[in-house]
C-alpha cells in the first residue's frame, strides 16, 4: 500500500471535499489521475452557515454548530479513504475554518501543494451571481495549476 509519505519528491494534490457528488468525482479524478501523487482531502468549515439558523441566537449553539460540522467532516474523510482503498491509496486528511475559496487556497499556498482538483458544482445565471462561485474564486485566486471537474 503506498503511503501519503512515501517520498518529499511526490507531487501533492489538494482536493476540497463537502459532501457533494461533484466532489466525490474530483476525488476519483485525484485518484485516477494522480496515482504517484500525495492527496489530501480538506473539508472548510464555513462559520457564516451557522449564523443563518434560527437557532445561532441561542447560547452555545456555535460550539454545538461546530462539533456537529467536525464529526461530519470526519464522515466524508471516512467515505473519501474508502474510495481511495480501491486504488490501494491513503489520504491525508485536513479540515480547517473559513470561507471556502479564500481558506482552500491558503491552504494550498500554506503546505506545498501543487494542485488543486475540486468539483464545480455546475450553478450558472442568477444563482451564480447571487451564490458565487467556490470553484471559479478558487481559479482566479490560486498561484498553482487548479482542475474543475463535473
Amino acid at each position: 500500500m503506498r503511503s501519503a509519505a512515501e517520498s518529499p519528491c511526490m507531487p501533492r494534490v489538494l482536493v476540497p471535499i463537502d459532501g457533494s457528488p461533484q466532489a466525490e468525482t474530483a476525488i476519483n479524478h485525484a485518484l485516477t489521475e494522480f496515482d504517484d501523487a500525495t492527496i489530501t482531502v480538506l473539508n472548510v468549515i464555513d462559520p457564516i452557515e451557522a449564523g443563518y439558523t434560527s437557532q445561532a441566537a441561542v447560547p452555545g449553539y456555535s460550539e454545538e454548530w461546530f462539533e456537529q460540522s467536525k464529526a461530519a467532516a470526519e464522515e466524508l474523510f471516512a467515505d473519501a479513504q474508502e474510495a481511495a482503498d480501491e486504488y490501494d491509496t491513503t489520504l491525508e486528511t485536513a479540515t480547517e475554518v473559513g470561507r471556502p475559496s479564500r481558506t482552500i487556497v491558503s491552504y494550498a499556498e500554506e503546505n506545498d501543494i501543487d494542485k488543486i482538483v475540486m468539483g464545480s458544482h455546475g450553478r450558472s445565471g442568477v444563482t451564480r451571481i447571487l451564490l458565487g462561485s467556490v470553484a471559479e474564486n478558487v481559479v482566479r485566486r490560486s498561484p498553482i495549476p487548479v482542475t474543475i471537474v463535473r
